[in-house]
């Protein structure tokens, strides 16, 4: 480790603070370069003047990966040809990991020059040991489509959780009763329902033939029985809460804003999985399709697993891979006393949880044992269950995972089912 140059750099929108130490924490530089092509330039010289004079035979890079700043020099700094022969890395760190660590300073202040020397120091002391190294421009590519594809699904899963109120002011009945006349309230039946009849008067009024007939068009024949479907949804109406003329008009077209916002929200995620897939084949990676060889695990899952964890030979163990993707429970101790309802780790790639959480809820419907794991562990708790059990089968997951692509090797399902 004495041969090798620590570097931090404090991202902003116009400037890069850097601070480059050894492992004496010497400082070697500690500069602001302007946040362009030629201020990173610059930094490339600088840093490379410093290798040669030093006779270091490696350079680590850090920053902190907030916002988009980052991406920027972060591309840069791994393609660059100059340091690719100076034998370099370059890493994105959590903020939050580089402030617990800041914590452990008691005298330095918040300035850029000290958070690039904190950063560095982070590196210094092997804090990035289990992260992956920033990979450059296809998983860049790969990365910003998946989280993209993320931030659109809990775009979907907010403005469905809105519209449910106005749905239940204007058809209380279709909330309330267990036996519900469309699977999926969200679904096209159900949106025409709600807004194409003004009212729950209109509904009851409609002869059930004519439901009948509006029930199977909209839902392009696939219903097995639509006059069951006509008279549950009748029967929904006739218990539903009656409101006036004025407020039926204002609800609905509330109502039909939020299904328009959810469908084209809905047809943005098919382009952006079509973008992935168009992606993720130009990689062609034997990491990519083990995933896919996993039952209940797709091309887009696959992909957005593997965007966050890019190389599973940076992690020592599947604990590890499963600490990153926020799939832990830390230690809640006074004295002898110890929690035993454990919240899970809020610190965690968000990114990641969200896919190993996706594919272990078809896993379950695909796969047998995974079926038979998540049921056992619904039955061991009274409280929290279906979070508790979804959770403990995503660690499963990750130890398939972890285990499949540490071996090169596709899935089989004998070795699965007897994995505890």
């Amino acid at each position: 480790m004495n041969q090798t140059l620590f570097v931090g750099i404090d991202v902003s929108l116009k400037s890069n603070q850097v601070c480059a130490i050894n492992f004496n924490q010497d400082k070697l530089l500690n500069l602001s370069f302007d946040n362009t092509p030629s201020g990173s330039d610059s930094l490339v010289s600088s840093i490379s003047n410093i290798m040669n004079d030093h006779h270091f035979n490696k350079v680590i890079f850090a920053m902190e990966c907030t916002g988009v700043y980052y991406i920027h020099i972060a591309s840069f700094l791994s393609s660059n040809p100059i340091l690719n022969t100076l034998n370099s890395v370059v890493y994105t760190v959590n903020a939050k990991s580089i402030d617990k660590y800041k914590d452990s300073y008691i005298e330095i202040e918040k300035t850029d020059p000290g958070d690039a020397f904190i950063i560095a120091d982070f590196i210094r002391v092997g804090r990035t040991n289990s992260l992956s190294p920033f990979k450059g421009s296809q998983f860049l590519a790969l990365q910003r489509l998946t989280r993209q594809r993320k931030h659109l699904a809990d775009q979907i899963t907010k403005e469905k959780c809105y519209v449910s109120a106005n749905i239940f002011l204007k058809f209380s009945g279709l909330e309330n009763t267990d036996n519900k006349p469309f699977s999926n309230k969200f679904g096209k039946s159900s949106s025409a329902i709600l807004t194409e009849f003004l009212s729950i008067e209109d509904i009851i009024n409609t002869p059930i033939e004519d439901l009948v007939d509006f029930i199977s068009s909209k839902g392009k024949n696939r219903f097995k029985n639509p006059k069951n479907n006509a008279n549950i949804l009748v029967k929904a109406a006739r218990d539903s809460y009656r409101l006036d003329a004025v407020s039926y008009e204002a609800v609905g077209s509330a109502i039909a804003s939020s299904l328009t916002v959810i469908a084209c929200l809905q047809s943005e995620i098919k382009s952006i999985d079509k973008a992935i897939l168009k992606v993720i084949k130009g990689l062609d990676s034997n990491a990519y399709h083990i995933l896919l060889s996993i039952p209940g695990i797709g091309p887009v899952f696959a992909a957005g697993i593997l965007a966050e964890i890019v190389d599973v030979n940076l992690f020592k163990s599947h604990n590890q891979l499963a600490k990153y993707a926020g799939f832990y429970w830390p230690r809640h101790q006074s004295g002898e006393f110890e929690h035993s309802d454990k919240p899970m780790a809020k610190s965690a790639n968000m990114y990641l949880k969200y896919y190993i959480s996706e594919a272990t809820s078809l896993m379950i419907f695909h796969n047998s044992a995974m079926k038979n794991y998540y049921q056992n562990k619904v039955s061991e708790v009274k409280t929290h269950q279906h979070k508790r059990a979804l959770a403990l089968s995503s660690r499963k997951l990750i130890r398939l995972i972890f285990g499949l692509l540490c071996k090169n090797q596709l899935y089989v399902p004998s070795e699965f089912d007897i994995m505890n």
